[in-house]
């Protein structure tokens, strides 16, 4: 990644921080998705973590972490604020 120029989102090999931003995201989906019913196929439970994700959770749910914004609304502020490096 350092050949292109580019930064790791996540610090180093076993940073207890990384680990518990995906520890409170799996919490967060055992909550209020996977323990609310029953599951009749792995396709379908796959279905709905993939819906939940991209529907529910970077869209509508709130993080406090983010000013009690969605992620979606946090990356357009964010990207109405910042320029962005255009790839060739």
């Amino acid at each position: 990644m350092r050949r292109w120029g580019l930064l790791g989102s996540f610090g180093t090999v076993g940073d207890c921080f990384d680990n518990a931003a995906m520890e409170s995201f799996w919490a967060r989906m055992q909550v209020e998705l996977l323990n609310t019913r029953k599951w009749a196929t792995t396709i379908e439970l796959a279905a709905a973590m993939a819906d939940y994700i991209d529907n529910f959770y970077n869209v509508e749910r709130r993080h406090s972490y983010l000013g009690n914004i969605s992620p979606t609304e946090f990356e357009t502020l964010w990207t109405s604020t910042h320029s962005i490096p255009q790839l060739a």
